[in-house]
């Protein structure tokens, strides 16, 4: 049946509005080309969508400069102010945009292990707080938050899970309590990675692939016919819990080690690096230090910055056992999912580049039959901040880009 009245136009609403988030400002005369519109009917939704409050004037184009035809219509940024953060278990990051995403202001906090659960939570509040002051935001619209573990695929919310800081479960409630007007949505973080590289980072022209994360600890985020695949428990991805050769003994239902988070984590690559005589100094909430080891020790291979200790030998036996090791994760994904292509994400992977996404896919290529593309990320470790404000925009969109109808 045709749509009624009311249905056409917020349907042509929202194709004006999504082609001003992709495109940036437009004529009246180029939203009626890019939608196929009859003049009128764009003349009407510019004038309804104005009144919203939604768009604005923002300029003029053409030769002339002036009249009716060359005013430029965009999207009012600042209708709206979201935020993001990237919770890790050592800290907190956070980015405050505008509607339609330029990042305003952002900050890090460290989080001591030490620290109370009270008083973690309100560092991180504060934090929040202190990044949305300097954006010039009032208040916030939503806010979007990548978490590790595991997210309860019926109420939403960040489970119990063994070895994770309670502040973590906490800083929702928290949140959603020192922002009564915001929405709060929690995602696991290496999920948000995987969409923040299916929309603008390496995984752009795939729409199933596998995101191997790669910091401080190990995560696997599976997106399937354009879909993210969360699982039954909401647990689809926690490849950390794989039990692989070469660890002493199987994971546990409590504990990872043992599994491939005890061969990939950061403090295993570390302990790696040093059997082969390279060290790295720093490691940070945004970098743990396995990425500086990888990144020097690809600097020993191609000639760029290095690690200290070591020698190009060294560190090229170092990268081939570390490819080993990630190949027989990558190669135990590739025999269920057939994924056709992984990204090597995280600070560790974007550290390691197509050296080490190489060296990798070689060895996939020599355990199975299955032809698989491994490709390292463009958007490292900022890639989970990144898929929390894509969220939290697509989320603010869609509950103000519904004008009310006239």
């Amino acid at each position: 049946m045709p749509a009624s009245p009311s249905t056409a136009r917020a349907i042509n609403d929202r194709l004006a509005l999504r082609l001003l988030q992709q495109e940036g400002p437009l004529t009246a005369g180029q939203l009626k080309q890019l939608t196929g519109l009859s003049r009128p009917t764009v003349a009407d939704l510019v004038e309804r969508l104005t009144d919203a409050g939604l768009i604005a004037v923002v300029g003029e184009a053409g030769e002339q400069r002036r009249g009716p035809n060359a005013k430029l219509y965009g999207i009012v940024a600042d209708r709206a102010h979201l935020a993001a953060l990237d919770v890790r278990t050592e800290g907190v990051s956070v980015v405050v945009s505008d509607l339609v995403g330029a990042v305003l202001a952002e900050a890090s906090v460290p989080i001591g292990g030490d620290m109370g659960t009270g008083p973690a939570v309100e560092q991180a509040v504060t934090l929040v707080e202190r990044v949305a002051k300097e954006a010039g935001a009032d208040r916030l619209h939503t806010v979007g938050i990548g978490a590790p573990g595991l997210i309860d695929p019926a109420t939403g919310e960040l489970r119990n899970s063994t070895g994770l800081p309670e502040w973590h479960r906490r800083l929702v409630a928290a949140l959603q309590e020192r922002f009564p007007e915001a929405r709060v949505n929690v995602e696991n973080e290496t999920n948000l990675a995987a969409l923040a590289e299916q929309r603008d980072g390496a995984a752009r022209d795939r729409d199933t692939f596998v995101l191997l994360w790669l910091g401080h600890g190990t995560g696997a985020a599976v997106v399937l016919d354009g879909a993210l695949r969360r699982g039954a428990s909401g647990g689809t991805g926690e490849i950390g819990f794989l039990p692989v050769p070469g660890t002493p003994g199987p994971p546990s239902a409590v504990d990872c080690e043992g599994g491939f988070h005890s061969l990939a984590g950061s403090a295993a690559i570390v302990e790696l690096a040093g059997a082969y005589g390279l060290s790295a100094e720093g490691g940070s909430v945004r970098e743990p230090v396995a990425a500086g080891v990888v990144r020097g020790a690809v600097g020993w291979v191609v000639g760029g910055p290095t690690v200290s200790g070591g020698d190009p030998a060294s560190a090229d036996r170092f990268l081939d056992t570390l490819a080993d090791r990630l190949a027989l994760g990558v190669a135990s994904v590739v025999a269920v999912l057939d994924p056709g292509c992984v990204v090597l994400g995280g600070e560790v992977g974007q550290a390691g580049g197509e050296v080490l996404a190489g060296r990798v896919e070689e060895r996939v290529r020599r355990m199975s039959p299955l032809a698989t593309v491994v490709r390292t990320t463009s958007l490292g470790g900022s890639a989970v901040l990144r898929g929390a404000l894509l969220t939290a925009r697509d989320a603010a969109q869609d509950d103000l880009f519904t004008p009310p109808d006239r």
